[in-house]
């Protein structure tokens, strides 16, 4: 089934979109933001947004959230009080169509529940929004296919918003390893895990509810695969060749069916790796929550891993096959925000110039990572209930 926009939609151009401003001696790219929902992570976001880019030495892009939609307007005006310290100009919606009509958003951020992804980066696209949507993109491969197919035909730029993979500390981790000081890595291990408190909390809980897609594989899961995708799939001697197997394992909790417990294996015989991947939603996360072993040496990712602010590395001693640890050092990062004005930053620099996707995050590693929980969620015998895929 292909997505099918109303060609009745009005045409908005997406250069001329962009509003240009002088700042001192360069042009400034200003990203007009839409955003769709007003829950916990669209508040990180436009908190993120509103942050001074120069503080992370950015002086290319700045981004102004122009409209916010919700299911009452009430409730996007309170969103803007508490997050948009009250801006008068920022326009409140009680329906997320206002905002995809409005003339003056470049761009749409959708932050709702996943298995309401596709319907809302849909409209937005129809509309001729370009589209950053929340992770897990789709509830499945098809859905995303559609998606694809559909911002291609209205020509607009869509991105998953898979924030950690562009934050300046993996990408001093893939730097490293890309270098080959380490040799080739040979396993990944990351984990991401949260103790939700399920026994005391509502079954309607995103969470726990399936037709929310609740579990811990939709929410936690592509935190650890970002991290096997960054070290194994993109490194430099894989040569982006997909993993050959996909194995995984699913116990559910009573509760309401949803996978409490899910652990995932991909191989690249390419290069001689394997990724062990884990989420799980009644228990703490490891740490380190990634650890990615190499041939001449082991990187130790501190926990949250989704933003993480440090790693080690440790360097085994020269012709030595036992582990013995010569050196050890450790990198710190540090920046004003959570994490997700780095992805921002990505979306307003790739609209700016011309750009469907972008080389960082693109829609075939998105694919890849609803490949992959396509073929876990069957493996593990976790289904959707029935009418939540909008396409199969």
């Amino acid at each position: 089934m292909l997505a099918i926009c109303d060609s009745s939609t009005d045409s908005i151009g997406g250069k001329d979109m962009l509003e240009q401003n002088l700042n001192s001696m360069s042009n400034v790219t200003v990203l007009r933001w839409g955003i769709i929902s007003t829950g916990k992570i669209a508040t990180v976001f436009v908190k993120d947004l509103l942050i001074d880019p120069r503080t992370r030495d950015v002086h290319d892009v700045v981004h102004k959230v122009v409209a916010v939609g919700s299911r009452k307007v009430e409730t996007a005006q309170e969103f803007i009080s508490a997050n948009a310290g009250g801006d008068v100009t920022i326009k409140a919606y009680g329906t997320y169509e206002e905002v995809y009509a409005d003339k003056d958003v470049d761009a749409i951020y959708i932050g709702t529940p996943h298995t309401y992804h596709y319907i809302n980066a849909l409209d937005a696209i129809c509309a001729k929004k370009h589209v950053l949507c929340e992770k897990p993109v789709t509830s499945n491969v098809p859905e995303l296919r559609a998606l694809l197919a559909a911002a291609k035909e209205n020509g607009v730029f869509f991105m998953e918003a898979m924030w950690t993979r562009f934050q300046p500390l993996p990408q001093a981790v893939i730097k490293i390893l890309d270098s080959g000081e380490l040799g080739a890595p040979v396993v990944v291990h990351a984990d991401l895990s949260g103790d939700f408190d399920i026994q005391n909390i509502p079954k309607t809980h995103r969470i726990l509810d399936p037709a929310l897609g609740g579990g811990a594989l939709l929410d936690l899961g592509p935190y650890p695969l970002v991290w096997a995708i960054m070290t194994l799939y993109e490194n430099s001697l894989n040569e982006l060749t997909a993993p050959s197997n996909i194995t995984g394992s699913i116990l559910k909790t009573p509760l309401t069916g949803v996978d409490a417990n899910t652990s995932f294996t991909l191989n690249f015989p390419k290069i001689g790796a394997q990724a062990v991947l884990s989420c799980s939603i009644n228990t703490v996360a490891t740490n380190p929550g990634v650890t990615i072993r190499c041939e001449k040496g082991t990187i130790r990712v501190a926990p949250p891993i989704y933003c993480s602010k440090s790693f080690k590395v440790e360097y085994f001693a020269e012709g030595n096959h036992g582990g013995k640890v010569a050196r050890e050092e450790e990198k710190r990062f540090d920046y004003i925000g959570h994490g997700m004005h780095f992805e921002a930053d990505e979306v307003a620099r790739c609209i700016r110039n011309g750009k469907s996707e972008s080389a960082l995050w693109g829609h075939g590693k998105s694919l890849l990572e609803m490949t992959v929980f396509d073929e876990v969620r069957k493996q593990g015998g976790y289904e959707l209930p029935k009418g939540v895929e909008k396409v199969l």
